[in-house]
């Protein structure tokens, strides 16, 4: 049984890494521009490349199926969106519970977090990458730009509905 259950978790984390670049595709990075970064008590608390996020263009890269594509397995406090997934935890009053880096770790590597999770590392190391297709070789999902994008959006959601 143990086995069957790694078995299963294993393939919805392939499922998950797929689907995450079959839909964020176009927002693909290269390697030549990656930033490596470290994790200092679970958090990864310095800016990506120093850079600063904009909450706006988080929130339009965290709602958009092409990029970010949060909606696929999270709610989110976005009314005029259908269909937010229910896989991952609901993100309102994310601003509340976890600080910059903490947020900043689950969208780069959640497996540092959570090695089970079937969330795909949005910006983790392009080299260390196998199995991945041609197109696709030596580039993350996301920018270090809109990493610190979606992170300065999820620090804004401070409010949880009731």
């Amino acid at each position: 049984m143990p086995n069957q259950m790694l078995l299963f978790v294993s393939c919805l984390g392939r499922i998950a890494v797929i689907m995450s670049v079959l839909l964020g595709g176009s927002s693909l990075a290269c390697a030549e521009s990656y930033i490596p970064w470290q994790v200092e008590n679970h958090a990864i608390p310095a800016a990506l490349g120093g850079l600063k996020g904009d909450p706006r263009r988080g929130r339009q890269i965290a709602i958009d199926r092409s990029k970010g594509n949060c909606l696929a397995c999270h709610h989110l406090p976005v009314p005029e969106e259908e269909f937010h997934g229910t896989v991952g935890p609901p993100l309102e009053g994310v601003g509340l519970r976890l600080s910059a880096g903490q947020i900043r770790l689950r969208i780069v590597d959640e497996k540092q977090v959570n090695p089970m999770t079937i969330m795909p590392g949005f910006y983790r190391d392009p080299r260390y990458f196998d199995r991945v297709l041609d197109d696709y070789e030596g580039k993350t999902i996301l920018t270090a730009q809109e990493v610190e994008d979606i992170v300065a959006y999820l620090l804004t959601l401070r409010e949880v509905s009731e």
